[in-house]
């Protein structure tokens, strides 16, 4: 691995680490002060969460793209953004970073580090929401990628808080996320049982809205060419 793609990977360990602490951290603290009113733990949720995003892609955009998201990544990688060896590097350091996000959320609130979740997310209806929350997702980064790629931490952000809301699930939309959200037995948790359905959904929303975009913009891929050298600029320094 070279220095540029490790400072790459640990770009994508912090941000998918900090984004799922928020995630459940939020989660936890949001039902402890909303006394049993799951729509106010929700609002705390979705807020925290939504602003954690944007926070985080534009600190880490520059260094690695700010993926934090295993089907981004891939997509990415099929329309030639980033190579298949970052591939490799990038997802493994998302899902050990959702990890370490999740237990760094439990540390904090006095928690097991590890609790396997109990929160029931199965059904057609809520694997149908992560179709379309990570196909919308997709939409949103190729959409503003194009034109306003500086504007893409804050759509993100807008998009995942609104998500929260018009989907049964709430929008996982990603699959570290959902598999550090399987080992927290807390308001934000899914039960390990489910999280393979809500990653194919994932994935597929994620190649569906690719697919889509080639078509709606023919030179998509020169476009995640284009941002594949920017993160790499410093290779030639």
């Amino acid at each position: 691995m070279t220095p540029t793609l490790l400072r790459r990977s640990v770009s994508e360990f912090l941000g998918t680490g900090f984004l799922v602490a928020a995630v459940i951290g939020s989660g936890i603290m949001g039902e402890r002060l909303a006394a049993g009113n799951v729509a106010i733990a929700l609002l705390a949720n979705t807020i925290a969460t939504g602003a954690a995003l944007v926070a985080l892609i534009l600190t880490f955009d520059p260094i690695s793209g700010a993926h934090f998201n295993p089907a981004v990544t891939f997509v990415d990688a099929v329309e030639k953004g980033v190579s298949w060896i970052d591939v490799a590097c990038y997802v493994p350091s998302q899902c050990l970073g959702g990890i370490s996000g999740a237990i760094a959320a439990h540390v904090m609130f006095r928690l097991p580090l590890i609790s396997i979740s109990h929160h029931a997310r199965a059904g057609s209806a809520q694997v149908f929401s992560e179709f379309v929350a990570t196909f919308g997702l997709l939409c949103v980064i190729w959409g503003c990628s194009r034109h306003r790629s500086e504007m893409v931490g804050f759509a993100v952000g807008a998009y995942i808080s609104a998500a929260y809301w018009f989907t049964a699930s709430t929008s996982f939309a990603n699959p570290a996320v959902t598999i550090a959200r399987s080992l927290s037995d807390t308001f934000a948790g899914i039960r390990p049982s489910d999280v393979s359905w809500f990653i194919v959904a994932q994935f597929l929303g994620a190649v569906a809205a690719t697919i889509l975009f080639r078509w709606l913009v023919p030179n998509l891929n020169l476009r995640a060419k284009q941002v594949l050298l920017a993160h790499n600029s410093d290779e030639n320094r």
